[in-house]
């Protein structure tokens, strides 16, 4: 047990803590870091408004022509005691009126990135600023593929064809068209003319010219179909189908998982139409998906200009697709799939040797621990430097631990408070964020990532952790970039606040592979590309019922952004886990990519009593002998841009029923999940297609609804006819893992072949597991590749 004197002090920290969180609840107030929605700006009545018209010019060859836009204002009319505003033509505001167009032809271009892939830009004026090369992209820039597109003139205009899909270009009145392979039109851009038949006013895809400074931002707008739905757009804790929804895409300290806001909002969507777009923007961006106007999906993006990429296909290829542009996420080291013990927060080497102990002798295999906000000498004064007076020798702990199968993670953040030992020299560096007048613009100094001397220092502060033996950073915050910032690179925190996650992300992932050889950080923060730099987990969720179904709509939704692992913390952050809670939430965590118990203590197991405990074990013991299926889905997921925590419909995208379920998801290919959001031992559970094996008791159930009971670990979990979830025997780290030995358990209730994949440490490669059933047993098809490994079959 903790001393008193610990005890007292982690008391009045959580007292502290849990006040500010209190008032940092509060929304909508128009405070600092507020989400800016700058779909107000396309309401207003001062403003001027240029419609896309026609198309004025376009050359085949090179996909690039110009645009005809036609000004209008805002105007009101009044009938029957009700008042309609509207847009209408206007006359130019300029003088002299000989040097401004009233009707601009701008540029507009089509490109292609693969046979599924679509760029389109149009810009509200010119762009003298040379095209950079861009963070979100994986090699700065998209590839050319337009050799894989077939041009023909047609009647309407210009058309091109790809074994894929097709890309009608219309003249006038102007519109893009896409279809899939079969001709089915998937989505295409508003014109004015498209909505003229309703009484509701309805803005077509256009630009807005802003009457306080002359600035521009575009709306493209994009039809919808009656039955279409719409996911993703990051870690979004709202419904899952964002049909219906206003989405505002800007980083933000959401401050939990039950509001609208998002620590991780990723400008791309999909749709169950058969399409997938990403806005290959950092501004802030407002999505209205047929909120305002059902028939329409508004893509309102601060920018001055559109870029816009298009994705054909079903869900697998849409995201593999994605992530072919962004980048694929690359595979964490296999300890990062263990168990990470935490809490809000562990203060010195006694206690962070005690939980050591305690793990190991409860036996509940674990391979992290993670000091939190307090191994520094003042708690939250982030400075990089162990606490002297309650650290003895921290390189020693850490070699002692290591030995005993824990790597350590230390907690961290970008903001530097007056008070911080640092502080002073960040300044004199010049290394912070800068106001207009060259000043910083909070108290804190923020750290600068688009300065190369400010990545230089802090990779050099990281690096000296990872050299004493720290095996993971926790790259806590990075939500706060200032908004009015003024950064090393010339740019506003109008272009860089959304990507300072995405900078933040990259510069301890780098100096992380650097130094230890893994990909590997843990993250609170992120924008389009961070996927490339795993892990992140779900912010501070409350110990309720509700965050903790809220919480897996935010990672479903992440998933469908190009996510491959994610976490959360079991049982909630916010308070001590009331136990049932906590009972529900870990075996939930335990079948999620990475999984970590962190928040308010206490949050050890032992501390919960001896039925708590067990029941703990239980589940921490299912996945650790899960290992090799979670390793080798891992390693597939990794490969094709796949969730770890995904959504029925990406496995099932011809299931109707798939696409409305958002309370349960599939763990890799073959395991379907249904965590219990309450104090219940059953629930309603929807199977797609095929036969579906109880995992625990080994019941079978058909496709559709079914209502299930949980078995001794509070979950239903069930695995697919005809799969092989390979298992191992039981180990309380990863380090002592015997990966000679693994057994073969064969899911049949009717299947004849059963089929899996197993994935080895210190092997890049993926091996598929193919069982056919010869008589009444199931014989494995050698791999001489595999020859080494001692399979035993289970069925």
């Amino acid at each position: 047990m903790f001393t008193n004197r610990y005890l007292n002090l982690y008391i009045f920290t959580g007292f502290l803590f849990l006040l500010t969180v209190a008032k940092a609840q509060i929304q909508n107030t128009n405070v600092l870091n507020e989400p800016p929605d700058i779909s107000k700006d396309f309401e207003d009545f001062r403003n001027t408004y240029y419609l896309a018209d026609e198309l004025a010019s376009f050359d085949p060859g090179s996909g690039k022509g110009s645009i005809k836009y036609v000004r209008h204002n805002f105007a009101t009319r009044q009938a029957f005691d009700n008042m309609l505003s509207k847009l209408v033509p206007a006359d130019a505001n300029e003088f002299p009126t000989t040097e401004y167009e009233i009707s601009p032809e701008l540029p507009f271009s089509i490109e292609f990135v693969s046979e599924r892939t679509i760029r389109i830009k149009t810009s509200s004026g010119p762009q003298f600023k040379k095209e950079d090369s861009s963070l979100m992209l994986i090699n700065g820039v998209a590839k050319n593929a337009r050799d894989l597109w077939k041009y023909t003139r047609v009647t309407e205009g210009h058309k091109y064809t790809s074994s894929e899909g097709s890309v009608l270009i219309t003249v006038n009145p102007w519109h893009v068209y896409i279809y899939d392979a079969k001709g089915k039109l998937l989505t295409g851009t508003l014109h004015s003319e498209d909505v003229n038949s309703t009484y509701t006013p309805v803005t077509p895809f256009s630009f807005v010219r802003r009457a306080d400074d002359y600035s521009r931002s575009m709306d493209a707008v994009f039809s919808m179909s009656p039955e279409e739905k719409i996911f993703g757009c990051g870690e979004s804790f709202t419904q899952f189908n964002k049909r219906g929804q206003k989405v505002i895409l800007w980083t933000d300290d959401a401050n939990g998982v039950q509001n609208e806001t998002m620590y991780k909002p990723i400008p791309f969507y999909m749709s169950s139409r058969g399409y997938g777009v990403f806005m290959h923007h950092s501004t802030p961006i407002t999505v209205d998906f047929g909120k305002y106007f059902n028939g329409a999906n508004s893509m309102m993006i601060g920018d001055d200009e559109a870029d816009l990429f298009v994705f054909i296909g079903q869900p697998k290829d849409i995201l593999d697709e994605y992530t072919d542009l962004t980048g694929k996420t690359q595979m964490p080291p296999l300890w990062s799939f263990g168990f990470w013990m935490s809490r809000i927060t562990y203060f010195s080497e006694e206690e962070g040797r005690e939980i050591a102990k305690n793990l190991r002798k409860h036996k509940i295999p674990s391979d992290v621990i993670h000091f939190d906000t307090g191994w520094f000498e003042v708690d939250w004064r982030n400075n990089y430097e162990f606490s002297k007076n309650r650290f003895d020798d921290p390189v020693s702990m850490i070699a002692d631990m290591k030995k005993e199968g824990f790597n350590i993670c230390l907690w961290q953040l970008p903001y530097f408070t007056p008070k911080n030992t640092l502080f002073d020299e960040i300044m004199e560096k010049e290394l912070a964020v800068k106001d207009k007048k060259g000043n910083i613009p909070y108290e804190d100094a923020t750290l600068d990532f688009t300065n190369p001397k400010t990545v230089a220092w802090y990779q050099d502060k990281i690096a000296s952790l990872l050299k004493m033996g720290v095996g993971v950073i926790k790259v806590d915050f990075g939500e706060a970039g200032p908004r009015t910032g003024i950064y090393s690179n010339g740019r506003t925190g109008f272009y860089e606040h959304n990507l300072y996650p995405l900078r933040y992300n990259k510069a301890v992932a780098e100096i992380t592979k650097e130094i230890t050889g893994n990909n590997i950080i843990w993250a609170r923060s992120s924008w389009a590309g961070s996927q490339r730099y795993p892990l992140h987990w779900g912010g501070d969720a409350a110990t309720t019922n509700t965050a903790m179904s809220a919480t897996l709509r935010g990672g479903l939704s992440l998933g469908l952004s190009g996510f491959s692992f994610w976490s959360h913390d079991v049982g909630g952050f916010t308070t001590k886990s009331p136990e049932d809670v906590y009972r529900r939430w870990t075996p939930f965590g335990m079948l999620t990519s990475h999984v970590r118990s962190h928040g308010e203590p206490p949050t050890e197991p032992w501390e919960y009593g001896d039925q708590f405990l067990s029941e703990f074990r239980k589940a921490d013991n299912m996945r650790y002998k899960l290992m090799p299926y979670i390793y080798a889905q891992a390693k597939y997921a990794s490969e094709n841009g796949l969730p770890m925590l995904r959504a029925l419909f990406v496995e099932y995208p011809d299931d109707p029923g798939a696409w409305l379920v958002d309370d349960q998801y599939l763990f890799g290919s073959d395991m379907l999940v249904a965590p219990l959001f309450e104090n219940i031992t059953a629930r309603n559970v929807y199977l797609p297609e095929g036969k579906w094996i109880d995992y625990q008791s080994n019941k079978v159930y058909e496709k559709g609804w079914n209502k299930i009971e949980s078995g001794d670990i509070p979950i239903i979990v069930l695995v697919r006819d005809g799969a092989v979830i390979p298992h191992m025997k039981l180990a309380q780290s990863t380090k002592d893992m015997d990966w000679s030995e693994i057994e073969l358990k064969i899911y049949a209730a009717d299947a004849g072949v059963a089929k899996g994949k197993i994935h080895l440490p210190n092997d890049d490669a993926l091996y598929e597991l193919i069982a056919e059933k010869s008589g009444f047993k199931f014989v494995l098809k050698k791999n001489p590749k595999l020859q080494k490994i001692n399979f035993k079959i289970n069925q």
